[in-house]
């Protein structure tokens, strides 16, 4: 169990930061994050308290842009005095490290078996809603294209990251993501399903 007044100060001062975040970064995914570490911690031998705060940091620095947000995160993470009062430096540094490891885009894995906790906690392989976050995301990002022009931005962007030969990389054979990232692939290869998971979605978040 995580310790109480870790807990405390992460939902008092952590996760009240997403919610400036865009609509697929708010404070909802950050606590998804953080349950599905606790969940996929249960199959090794890792300190909860670092699974935790490791979770609930590893978007923080989306307040510096998406780039860099990894470094970001892992900066405000070993900066945060705070976190002195429970762990030692090299704890710290082990937080500090999975945070910076989180990022999907990283061709390598992450240093430690608490970066690939919250790498893999990280990619919610849930079909419909992968698509709905990169609606959300051209929306709120790129409002000057157009219904046809985001959906051909949501394609180059399942491609790029999910299909086969993308960037995403999965480190826990224990997590269900492998078998709905096939999932999601089979919708991907056939564009009429496709079209019509996406005129849905962006029909509820547009009115359009």
């Amino acid at each position: 169990m995580v310790r109480t007044e870790i807990r405390e100060y992460v939902e008092r001062e952590i996760l009240p930061r997403y919610a400036g975040f865009d609509a697929a970064h708010r404070e909802d995914h950050a606590e998804m994050v953080v349950c599905r570490s606790l969940k996929l911690a249960e199959n090794y031998d890792v300190n909860e308290d670092m699974v935790y705060v490791i979770a609930a940091y590893h978007d923080t620095g989306l307040a510096y842009g998406r780039e860099r947000h990894h470094h970001e995160s892992r900066r405000i993470l070993m900066e945060d005095a705070q976190l002195r009062t429970w762990f030692t430096p090299q704890e710290i540094a082990v937080m500090g490290d999975a945070v910076e490891d989180h990022r999907a885009s990283s061709h390598s894995a992450p240093r430690t078996i608490y970066g690939c906790i919250v790498a893999e906690a990280d990619r919610l392989i849930e079909p419909r809603t992968i698509i709905r976050r990169t609606i959300q995301f051209t929306l709120a990002n790129h409002p000057q294209l157009d219904k046809q022009e985001g959906y051909e931005r949501m394609v180059a962007h399942l491609n790029e990251k999910y299909n086969y030969g993308g960037y995403l990389r999965l480190w826990i054979e224990e997590s269900e993501n492998a078998q709905q990232l096939e999932v999601l692939r089979q919708i991907i290869a056939h564009k009429d399903q496709l079209i019509a998971i996406y005129n849905e979605i962006y029909g509820e978040l547009t009115g359009a």
